[in-house]
């Protein structure tokens, strides 16, 4: 098959690779930086600069993104084209937080109050006149630091002043904070309704362990594809019809907080694949990387995955996450301990083919490597029949990893499932993970 990958961040390196691996034909299209390609992928594999001659040859058009090129693909999702991905009004689930709100308040879920702003004074008085603890989320395919969980009303407001003074006027909702578990589920969804496979996740978002740190989107995940899972059935499922007939084809996900009463509580929509997640979903799922695609497209479900409990860790360097911020090329430093075969234990993002010293019996020589291509270097995955035992994997993996630059890992993903696990098991979620013992395989 010819295999188009729009993917405007460079985020689908390890997707591809694997695409090439089974003997496929891959182009891919990363946002050029002025009259350049990009460097993520360059050498591995073939970049291209008009993605729209590619996609009326292709045979899977695979999105990783619902923010760029969107008007021009709306064209293609009219004509019938084979796209893994969403379309404009799936995209406005999640880009514009009060309209993907309201939609969740149709489908009868307990959304928690929020209201969106366009004016940092406007939201500033808010607080002011409304003095609770706020979330504050931006709009639109945003600078992840723009959110910000806050402790008080007086730190938000100091928030909103500060980036007042930065100029980072954007779109943004203040969302009142809510205690409990963060929780997600998520699912495949084609033509005819959902996947019989069902993801249940927990994310880490912060830079740091412990939960310190600044936001990064997302630093690692524990997964599990279950069976059962009631927060499914009590939430997304509810939203199967609408999806369909929107015509949303792909990964979809929401996030919850579960208060202390078990009353699950909407956060937000996830329309395309997550990072990492999707890298992770690699080292569960079986099979092809890419058949089971074009059956969701043609409305059959034939994706088969293990019931694995999975983690997997970023692995960033250098300023990761404010590399924007600071400028810094971080490109071009070499990556030492991959296996030379293709492995789910890692799942390579921005990389790509350059020369580099390497130990060889006959001292240091400079050959073709695989080297960085910016900060989100790859992650690094663990299986395994519990939590622990995946995090354990995925560790090991981590410690064989070495590149002469700053390596920015947390070394809790996972842990705090340990508590978080038994108290949804409380109210009937999470039924199917387990965080210890069982290490038979």
């Amino acid at each position: 098959m010819l295999i188009l990958l729009l993917d405007p961040a460079g985020a689908l390196v390890d997707f591809g690779i694997r695409c090439l691996a089974e003997g496929h034909e891959v182009k891919q299209w990363v946002r050029p930086h002025g009259q350049e390609l990009s460097k993520i992928g360059k050498g591995l594999i073939d970049q291209v600069q008009n993605w729209e001659i590619w996609a009326k040859k292709a045979d899977l058009i695979v999105l990783s993104d619902n923010a760029f090129e969107m008007r021009k693909l709306e064209k293609y999702h009219e004509d019938g084209y084979p796209i893994i991905g969403t379309n404009l009004l799936g995209a406005k689930l999640e880009l514009d937080r009060d309209y993907g709100q309201e939609i969740m308040k149709k489908g009868g879920l307990a959304v928690v109050p929020s209201q969106e702003f366009h004016s940092y004074n406007d939201a500033i008085e808010f607080v002011k006149a409304n003095p609770k603890r706020y979330v504050s989320k931006p709009s639109g395919d945003a600078d992840k630091a723009l959110s910000y969980v806050s402790k008080s009303p007086a730190d938000m407001v100091f928030m909103l002043q500060r980036w007042k003074e930065n100029g980072k006027q954007r779109d943004f909702i203040l969302q009142e904070f809510v205690d409990g578990v963060e929780f997600g589920v998520g699912a495949w969804i084609g033509p005819n309704g959902f996947s019989k496979n069902i993801i249940e996740s927990f994310e880490h978002k912060k830079l740091m362990s412990s939960n310190y740190g600044c936001n990064t989107g997302e630093q690692g995940t524990a997964i599990k594809y279950v069976g059962e899972s009631k927060l499914f059935e009590d939430t997304l499922k509810r939203f199967e019809d609408y999806l369909c007939y929107i015509g949303h084809t792909g990964f979809v996900d929401l996030a919850f907080i579960i208060d202390s009463k078990g009353e699950p509580r909407p956060l937000e929509w996830t329309m395309r694949k997550g990072w990492p997640l999707f890298n992770i979903q690699q080292c569960v799922h079986k099979g092809s990387v890419v058949d089971w695609m074009v059956d969701l497209i043609e409305g059959r479900d034939t994706l088969k995955v293990s019931k694995d409990h999975a983690v997997g860790v970023v692995i960033p360097i250098g300023d990761y996450p404010r590399s924007k911020t600071t400028g810094r090329d971080h490109s071009g430093f070499p990556i030492y301990g991959l296996p030379d075969e293709l492995t789910t234990d890692y799942a390579l993002c921005e990389v790509m083919l350059g020369n580099a010293p390497q130990n060889d019996l006959n001292g240091v020589v400079e050959r073709p490597s695989l080297v960085t291509a910016g900060d989100y270097v790859l992650v690094a995955n663990g299986r395994g029949s519990t939590v622990k035992q995946a995090a354990d994997r995925a560790y090991k993996n981590v410690k064989k990893i070495e590149i002469p630059d700053c390596i920015n890992v947390r070394d809790d993903i996972g842990e705090r499932c340990e508590d978080d696990i038994p108290e949804l098991q409380k109210h009937g979620y999470a039924s199917e993970w387990k965080y210890g013992e069982e290490e038979d395989d």
